[in-house]
């Protein structure tokens, strides 16, 4: 019971962290940061920020053709922003999974399921590299042999889990113990009919590699931009340790005890960046300045997008009930 109750006030704590931060390095000290930045930096910032949505919705649209899930890329494009705002607005993006209610009725929901799990994990899975592989090339400055053990066997696991159920036959005695034993019995029908789907035209594991590139690149694409928005604000401590210190913190703020690991992340960065002599209130002003751009002004552009849908959709009702009067 006590449980069910601190459950509740999880997402909120990351935010609470996020306003203390404010208060603390006083918003006015962040303002002026924001006010100052180099705009030449910061146009190349959005330029890349643009070129991010590209690559990300580039990822998974591949994985949709592979599928036979018939999505245009532009309507993906679109999905893509609206998926993002969910994610915004939920801890560890976990809202993304809306995606699922639009793909299900271009092909089918099981489909539509696996294209999100095997994006997700391909996308963590590129993460956990980048954080590994640059944890090794700055190995005990910023991270601990403790932290770095850690998260390669998290790797690991997420990896070997990820084989097991990537094969059809291989992860079958799991889930029909979770048919026998969770599965209500009227819904057994229809879970085994969504198990079959969400393996129909499973791509192979070379052409996931190639999405994983994808990944990969989007990841760093993403980071320099983060790049030249730290460079607007004066912030230069050469953009390999950018790609060690933000893998480590996007990690952190996956863990789901806050909205989209505001707080949490922004912790963990002050700390890293603060190995390489950065002010706090600097590195807090590069997360605001990341957020309005790479979150709130997506996530606008996503709430017009769903708001024409909806409008489209009761636009769509009308006609069809004014045509069935008419008939009668």
């Amino acid at each position: 019971m006590r449980w069910n109750r601190i459950k509740k006030f999880l997402p909120i704590i990351g935010v609470g962290l996020f306003v203390y931060l404010l208060i603390k390095y006083k918003v006015v000290n962040i303002l002026k940061e924001i006010e100052n930045v180099n705009l030449s930096y910061l146009a190349i910032a959005v330029s890349l920020v643009l070129f991010f949505f590209v690559t990300q919705t580039t990822k998974w649209f591949v994985i949709a053709k592979k599928q036979r899930i018939n999505v245009s890329f532009w309507e993906a494009f679109k999905i893509n922003l609206v998926s993002n705002f969910y994610g915004f607005v939920t801890p560890a993006k976990i809202g993304s999974i809306i995606r699922v209610d639009y793909l299900k009725s271009k092909g089918d929901t099981g489909r539509g399921i696996s294209n999100f799990v095997i994006d997700k994990v391909l996308d963590l899975g590129s993460l956990f590299i980048l954080a590994i592989a640059f944890g090794f090339v700055f190995y005990q400055k910023i991270i601990s042999s403790a932290y770095l053990f850690f998260i390669i066997s998290i790797f690991l696991l997420m990896i070997s889990v990820s084989f097991i159920f990537y094969k059809k036959n291989a992860g079958k005695p799991i889930l029909r113990f979770v048919h026998r034993i969770l599965i209500p019995e009227r819904m057994k029908e229809k879970s085994r009919e969504l198990f079959d789907s969400f393996y129909r035209d499973m791509p192979s594991l070379g052409f996931l590699f190639f999405v994983f590139i994808i990944n990969l690149v989007n990841w760093i694409v993403d980071y320099t931009g983060m790049y030249f928005m730290a460079l607007s604000l004066g912030i230069d401590i050469g953009f390999i340790p950018f790609l060690a210190i933000l893998p480590i913190s996007t990690l952190v703020a996956q863990i789901p005890i806050t909205i989209n690991g505001f707080g949490v992340r922004e912790v963990t960065m002050i700390s890293l960046f603060g190995l390489f002599g950065v002010e706090a209130v600097k590195v807090l002003s590069m997360s605001v300045l990341n957020i309005l751009i790479t979150a709130v002004i997506p996530s606008i552009i996503a709430m017009l997008f769903l708001f024409r849908r909806e409008r489209t959709k009761g636009s769509s009702l009308e006609q069809r009930e004014l045509y069935s009067k008419e008939r009668k």
